[in-house]
């Protein structure tokens, strides 16, 4: 099989992650997958680090020609049969392409839920008869894009997965960075939030939820671990909200594996997410979560059973949740249990299996 990945992006983020898993594991099952990544990009440095064939090219939003030039020549010279585009520009570079001459057959991987454009551009790619399959990350996203598009039968629904080994040894790798760095104390609460502080994880909607639970009497720390473009102004509302003393914002932790275990609970308080494997990771780690009740989150978490579920921007809901696995040892207890038999099912071994038989499908090997 000559599978080639098409990789757009010049920053490292989930879908890039998911990325590399499909291609570690594939590697595993004895795949090796060509690579198209963009120039300079984080990508292009983890194809040279792993010894990955591929080529880097600019993808130009400006100019997109001459890059699928390249692409169609590259998939040509070496017959590459199926091309996976993963995101939006890769999939707009995938179909230029195939219309210029690439003798392969397309994939997309669809990772939000929003519903697409009503451009004619974006209806043409997305009904673009050369792709063959709609890999969706969740039941949500797939049901959302299968209404958009004229032939639904071509989405699919593969979960992303987790890496469980980074998990495995949690006593050993529970360090107490958290409390050592910010000199937080015994007696209080460690509530997390780990996204990036941009509209969509609405950090405003955590921080209403933290100033509830004090006002309960809660005593904890809330830390608000990521970066983004809404920082200063998150900031700014915490402080608005007498909160400066109990909010602590860390910025981007490369060792978040290593974090999240010190956590008392995951506050996940997104209004739109396609899974949101950071409720995995909480999973993984017998951290209970609590999250919005959007996107592929419910498949997840089972109000009551896997986790807690609040409706989107309703913090006195994630604050009565909240409270409830604080002072109900044992529901949090079996939450927690519950939750890390869950994962079991969203592990990037379980993705890259399920991908591969979508792959096998659309070439014809058995």
């Amino acid at each position: 099989m000559r599978i080639l990945q098409l990789v757009s992006e010049r920053s490292w983020r989930g879908g890039e992650q998911q990325v590399a898993y499909l291609l570690e594991e594939l590697r595993r099952l004895g795949i090796t997958c060509h690579v198209c990544c963009r120039k300079g990009s984080a990508f292009e440095d983890y194809c040279r680090q792993n010894d990955f064939p591929y080529i880097a090219l600019p993808f130009t939003k400006v100019f997109p020609i001459p890059t699928a030039l390249q692409l169609k020549n590259y998939i040509n010279k070496h017959q590459i049969q199926l091309v996976h585009m993963q995101a939006s520009h890769a999939h707009t570079i995938g179909v230029l392409a195939h219309m210029l001459g690439a003798t392969c057959d397309l994939v997309l991987s669809r990772r939000v839920e929003f519903t697409i454009g009503s451009s004619f551009l974006s209806n043409y790619k997305y009904n673009y008869k050369g792709i063959k399959r709609i890999i969706c990350i969740s039941e949500r996203v797939r049901e959302v894009l299968a209404r958009s598009i004229e032939d639904g039968s071509k989405c699919v629904t593969v979960y992303s997965g987790i890496n469980l080994d980074r998990f495995k040894d949690l006593p050993a790798t529970k360090t107490n960075y958290l409390r050592r760095t910010y000199h937080i104390l015994d007696d209080r609460l460690l509530i997390g939030n780990i996204s990036a502080i941009d509209v969509h994880k609405d950090y405003f909607t955590f921080l209403d939820t933290a100033k509830l639970l004090k006002e309960q009497g809660v005593k904890a720390t809330y830390l608000a671990i990521g970066t983004g473009k809404l920082e200063q102004e998150v900031k700014k509302y915490a402080a608005d909200l007498g909160l400066s003393d109990d909010v602590i914002f860390t910025g981007f932790i490369k060792n978040v594996h290593q974090v999240m275990p010190e956590l008392d609970m995951f506050i996940f308080t997104t209004i739109k997410e396609g899974l949101g494997t950071t409720v995995l990771d909480a999973f993984a780690c017998r951290v209970p979560v609590v999250a919005s009740a959007t996107g592929g989150i419910p498949e997840m978490v089972e109000d009551g059973v896997s986790g807690m579920l609040a409706p989107v921007k309703q913090p006195a809901v994630f604050a009565e949740k909240a409270l409830q696995l604080i002072q109900q040892p044992a529901l949090r207890e079996s939450i927690v249990a519950n939750a890390s038999q869950k994962v079991l099912k969203f592990s990037k071994e379980e993705t890259a299996l399920h991908t591969l038989a979508i792959y096998k499908d659309i070439i014809g090997v058995h």
